[in-house]
């Protein structure tokens, strides 16, 4: 592309964009018209600037809609309870907690007040409040710098007061886009006074571009209001004529062409003031000249009221009342209108109201968003409280539990086992559901320990219960198992059975033919038991030979021994003594 080959030494640029930027720096921007701290995001010049901030002025303390849709808002976001949650349970997020609610309870206004004015952001779609602090010396200081009911020495909130929505002059932005600062011109010494947002909060219902002037509340109402405000002052003078008539007064034609300051011109003067009196517009009588023959015996002078000729066409209450409910339909707030047409239901005004509590429950979230993620951060900081985690403002509920529905409720979960008391904050819940007076420490503390014991012996209860449970369970697994070895043995059982005749009638067959066999082998054993009792004998027989010759054949050698020993004994005694000794020397020698 054109823009890869542009050469600019070490800032090459791909556009506007440079290629070495990080992966922190922010490219590109919001979007917002802005020019010279001046915001000009609205496409109809009377909602612009200062000129909006009056037109919605106007349409609040000016319009019966729109001041009890605000005033009804006011109301209900001022009854509702703001507390303090801490980070944790711990011992010192829970003195966190408790300092803010004392920097809460220790300012110059009340709570209630700086809600009121938080609201002035529905009607204007903004509201700047400068921070300003104090340090808790004592309730005695004269300083309001210092006086505060607690004397620790910490920093806290003097006030947060508002800065007028019609004080403003300009913006001030940085290089990013992001608000820096309000430049204030108020009374009575009308100096420009630059508040930083450091030291400030922006509250706003709405937000697109980040643009500090949010958007009203009553932004789409603004055309219905139109239309309804000019045909409530048509139909105002629309009604003052049909009341009054129109005026006529006849007087003679040389009394009109009179000269100015004759007696005739006067009367001509006072007859028209005669008319101009009759009604408040000036411009509703009418002099006609006219005279009158002196034989008709009429009067030269007349004055009457006309009356109209006619009914109105158009039925302007009805258009009214369109708008009327058009205005409301912007905020979800036409619930208001339901019954005073005639029409409609309590099904439907339930489910309308619901969405107006929804909305205004997220007005409250708003407000706390801020006060969140600016004012406990910064009050903490300055006192030097570093903590993990913060602290949060968390607003009531704008519309309490019904208390029949939350009772019928807590009945049908007690009959399914739901154990509900004793619990402290159940019940401190349910007192203020009901505006009761509140547990005193003891009672609290009482109920407390109940709630502990309780708490040991539902859970050793379910234990129990599990227990039991599982008892049940390995009964009812053992049961199972018995029934299936049962079925198991059964259906061997009849297997066995079916098996079983056919291996007996293989048994008896086996054993029938065992028989015939040993029966053959009997019949064929005989001539060979016979070979065999014959081949016995003979080798009895030969045995018996063997040793009679064996014998014979002994005697015979013994007998020849006999024999030789005789004639050896002969011979020695036919040899002389030497022939002896040589004989004797011979096996000497050998060995």
């Amino acid at each position: 592309m054109a823009a890869d080959s542009y050469e600019g030494g070490d800032d090459l640029t791909l556009g506007n964009v440079k290629r070495d930027a990080g992966p922190m720096m922010e490219l590109g921007a919001s979007g917002l018209k802005r020019s010279a701290g001046y915001v000009n995001e609205e496409f109809l010049p009377a909602l612009r600037g200062r000129k909006a901030i009056q037109v919605f002025r106007e349409m609040s303390e000016n319009d019966p809609i729109v001041g009890a849709l605000l005033f009804a808002v006011d109301r209900l976001l001022r009854q509702i309870e703001w507390r303090v949650e801490p980070a944790s349970q711990k011992p010192e997020d829970k003195q966190v907690a408790e300092f803010i609610e004392s920097c809460m309870d220790d300012m110059s206004h009340t709570w209630d007040e700086f809600i009121s004015e938080v609201l002035t952001m529905l009607p204007y779609g903004w509201s700047w409040h400068e921070i300003v602090y104090k340090k808790r010396v004592g309730p005695w200081e004269n300083d309001p710098r210092k006086r505060s009911k607690h004397n620790d020495g910490k920093i806290g909130w003097r006030k947060i007061p508002i800065r007028s929505q019609e004080t403003l002059q300009r913006w001030v932005f940085d290089d990013t886009g992001g608000i820096k600062g309000m430049v204030q011109l108020a009374p009575p010494k009308y100096e420009t006074v630059l508040i930083p947002i450091e030291r400030s909060l922006l509250f706003r219902p709405s937000t697109v571009k980040n643009s500090p002037e949010g958007r009203s509340f009553l932004r789409n109402a603004y055309r219905p209001w139109y239309y309804k405000k000019r045909l409530e002052e048509i139909e105002g003078i629309g009604i003052e004529r049909d009341l009054a008539g129109l005026p006529v007064a006849k007087v003679p034609h040389d009394y009109l062409s009179a000269k100015k300051g004759s007696e005739k011109a006067k009367v001509v003067d006072a007859f028209r003031k005669m008319v101009r009196s009759v009604r408040r517009d000036e411009q509703e009588g009418v002099v006609i000249p006219t005279q009158y023959d002196q034989d008709t015996k009429q009067p030269l002078f007349d004055f009457q009221l006309l009356t109209s000729g006619g009914g109105r066409t158009f039925d302007t209450n009805s258009i009214i009342q369109r708008y009327e409910q058009r205005i409301l339909m912007t905020v979800l707030a036409d619930f208001i209108m339901v019954g005073h047409e005639g029409t409609g239901s309590y099904a439907l005004h339930t489910d309308k109201t619901g969405l107006f509590r929804a909305s205004i429950n997220s007005i409250s979230q708003a407000i706390a968003d801020v006060l969140n993620r600016f004012a406990i951060p910064r009050l903490l900081a300055i006192n030097g409280m570093k903590v993990n985690e913060f602290p949060q403002f968390v607003p009531g509920d704008v519309d309490p539990p019904d208390l029949n529905q939350l009772s019928s409720f807590m009945g049908q979960m007690a009959s399914a086992g739901v154990q509900w008391f004793p619990d402290p904050e159940l019940e401190k819940f349910i007192r203020q559901a009901a505006r009761l007076p509140k547990l005193d420490e003891t009672k609290e503390q009482v109920l407390e320990t109940e709630k502990r014991q309780a708490e040991v012996m539902r859970i050793a209860q379910q234990r129990m219960e599990a227990l039991q449970l599982q008892q049940q369970a390995a009964q009812g697994m053992e049961q199972m198992k018995q029934a299936q070895l049962a079925t198991e043995q059964q259906k061997m059982g009849v297997e066995q059975q079916a098996r079983r005749q056919p291996l007996e009638e293989e048994q008896a067959a086996m054993q029938t033919a065992q028989q015939r066999m040993q029966t053959e082998h009997q019949a064929a054993r005989m001539p060979h038991e016979q070979a065999q009792t014959e081949m016995q004998t003979e080798q009895q027989r030969i045995g018996l030979e063997r040793e009679s010759t064996h014998g014979m054949k002994q005697q015979e050698m013994q007998t020849r021994q006999q024999e030789l020993s005789v004639k050896e004994q002969e011979e020695l005694q036919r040899m002389t003594p030497e022939q002896r000794a040589k004989l004797n020397q011979k096996p000497a020698s050998k060995k």
